[in-house]
């Protein structure tokens, strides 16, 4: 799907499911291989491939972690967070280039999803790994294998930890939602899949957010320049990157639990949908006949469905806009000579037809001297 209101439709329509157990024939009927690059992402038992009252129970014991309240007491711990990666930074000699992606984009989220989840510090760069290769989908069969095998061994180890010794962390509060009684209760499989998808969701889209707004500001510069003269704010600047470079290009899958005639089209029982987000955004129908252009002005630069839509709407939003929120200006005030250090042609896009980001972003942080 890569129009903007059929997707929106069909994300909101009842007859799609994302549970391949009752809705894909072809996972349910075994003709789905364990190695498959993308196995990961169907066979996972949590809310993200839950379909109704799963789904209801699954994401209600989840979203108590992110309330407005509770997402915005988190802003101090975001600009702490955010200044001593800054500070980091700052020793970086003139004209010396630095990976932004590596030492900011990605450090920033990572530390905020382990200390939410009470991720040990030893724990994040074995986590890391893994959720890279999530994302990696052109992953060979034994690299799968391996990654879902170290993926449960690593949580499952997490688990164990917290229920030994529980803290002050969503980890703890869901193993108590494993251990209760009561309708809501997490099965184990539930549990550790919900981990996961939390870490990969809760860091991989805010870095690619962050990678792709630096980018576009960077290679933009009247684009920058309105922002820092108040002609633009820093909320256009997310909404339109968001919009401009989805931070998840294509996300699979969806099925249709009957057929379902979408302006004529017929997506058939069974058959298996991906969300084309990165297209969906540049839909001329919806953005106009320049929607491949960044600018910060547009009308429309809100009405995206990057994070989403209907009721598997990205719990993490409000938490992805925070970080952004406050890395960006941060990082531009702090170093208003920021400069690409290559020429933009020569940035690399991630091994992904999932994630849509940069696999490095070298820039020099100050002009020389």
């Amino acid at each position: 799907m890569t129009g903007h209101q059929a997707l929106k439709r069909l994300l909101a329509d009842p007859r799609v499911s994302k549970d391949p157990r009752r809705h894909w024939p072809s996972y349910a009927g075994g003709e789905i291989a364990p190695d498959w690059p993308l196995i990961t992402w169907v066979a996972v038992d949590n809310m993200f491939t839950a379909y109704g009252a799963d789904h209801k129970r699954l994401r209600s014991l989840i979203s108590k972690a992110f309330t407005p309240r509770r997402i915005e007491v988190m802003r101090p711990r975001v600009k702490e967070i955010t200044g001593d990666l800054l500070d980091r930074l700052t020793g970086t000699a003139a004209g010396e280039a630095v990976d932004l992606r590596e030492e900011f984009a990605y450090q920033l989220p990572m530390r905020v999803i382990g200390e939410l989840l009470g991720i040990p510090d030893g724990a994040r760069d074995d986590l890391r790994r893994v959720v890279d290769s999530v994302f990696h989908t052109s992953a060979d069969a034994e690299e799968v294998m391996a990654t879902q095998r170290d993926a449960y061994a690593i949580l499952s180890g997490l688990v164990a930890s917290k229920r030994e010794n529980p803290g002050d962390d969503m980890t703890s509060d869901l193993i108590v939602a494993r251990d209760d009684t009561g309708d809501s209760r997490l099965s184990e499989a539930e549990l550790i899949d919900t981990l996961f998808l939390m870490i990969a969701a809760g860091h991989e889209t805010t870095v690619n957010l962050i990678d792709n707004a630096v980018h576009a500001l960077l290679t933009h510069p009247g684009q920058l320049d309105l922002t820092r003269t108040g002609g633009a704010s820093w909320d256009d600047v997310i909404d339109e990157t968001l919009r401009w470079q989805a931070p998840v290009a294509n996300l699979p899958l969806r099925y249709a639990v009957e057929d379902i005639d979408l302006d004529g089209v017929l997506i058939g029982k069974g058959d298996a949908i991906i969300a084309g987000y990165a297209a969906v955004g540049r839909d001329p129908e919806q953005h106009g006949d320049d929607a491949d252009r960044f600018d910060l002005t547009r009308p429309t630069r809100r009405d995206h469905l990057s994070f989403g839509h209907g009721v598997h709407y990205c719990l993490g939003a409000p938490l992805a806009r925070l970080e952004a929120g406050i890395a960006l200006p941060a990082l531009f005030d702090r170093f208003p000579g920021l400069a690409l250090a290559v020429p933009a042609h020569e940035l690399l896009p991630m091994d992904s037809f999932i994630a849509n980001g940069h696999r490095t972003l070298p820039v020099v942080l100050r002009p020389e001297l």
